[in-house]
């Protein structure tokens, strides 16, 4: 499985699995994986649609017209259990590099952050952050297992996981960890982290960005005053 691999300027330090929305290791993505190894974090980004494309991924393009059906389909295309193996022994991998020094925690986007939810069900990373993690309303069941500190950021305004999902999903992964955020943003649809796709808020995305750093550096170790 190919995956990308960024270091902080020290050349260790904690680590974060970074998973990707339906577009894939897009330039968005590397941007944020390239944000999280200047605030001083190893992270490691596994190419999930690997097994549809080969070693050769190629990103999808947000900005073209039939973006999202494309990418839904695509995502649809994996097996869900394969994709999750995939992403545990990403974690794996991570913990056994030499520029590790510190703990691990997970990241994930859309498709990324129902992955993560699941992953974290399975396996122990120190911490979770998932934005509105788009297949967790289905993984409600894995809730008692997800023990790790998590965060989850959802829209307010999602056109696939309405306010009332989030106050499902709130009362599941709180019911029995009190290490865990839901953070919600008023007006910020699905995406909104995602400055290349049409839902981008910037008000949402800076907060939330922010809230992501504070708590990776609460649960992992890092500093992050500055970046």
């Amino acid at each position: 499985m190919p995956a990308w691999l960024w270091t902080p300027a020290s050349g260790n330090g904690p680590g974060t699995v970074l998973l990707q929305e339906i577009f894939g290791i897009s330039a968005y993505i590397r941007r944020r994986a390239a944000a999280l190894a200047d605030a001083g974090y190893v992270v490691l980004a596994p190419e999930l649609y690997w097994r549809l494309d080969g070693p050769d991924v190629t990103p999808m393009d947000e900005s073209a017209p039939d973006a999202v059906e494309t990418a839904m389909n695509r995502a649809m295309s994996l097996d869900w259990d394969t994709t999750v193996a995939d992403s545990v022994a990403a974690l794996e991998h991570l913990r056994s590099l030499e520029e590790l020094n510190g703990g691990v925690g997970i990241v994930g986007f859309c498709l990324g952050g129902g992955i993560g939810f699941n992953v974290a069900a399975m396996t122990d990373p120190d911490c979770l952050v998932s934005y509105y993690g788009s297949s967790i309303p289905h993984l409600l069941e894995l809730a008692p297992q997800v023990t790790a500190p998590s965060l989850h950021h959802f829209g307010l305004n999602d056109d696939y996981i309405d306010a009332e999902t989030v106050t499902r999903i709130r009362a599941a992964v709180t019911a029995e960890n009190d290490r865990v955020k839901v953070d919600t943003y008023e007006g910020a649809n699905h995406a909104f982290d995602n400055d290349d796709f049409y839902n981008w808020n910037a008000e949402a995305s800076a907060r939330a960005w922010r809230r992501t750093l504070d708590f990776l550096s609460a649960h992992l170790g890092t500093k992050t005053e500055g970046s």
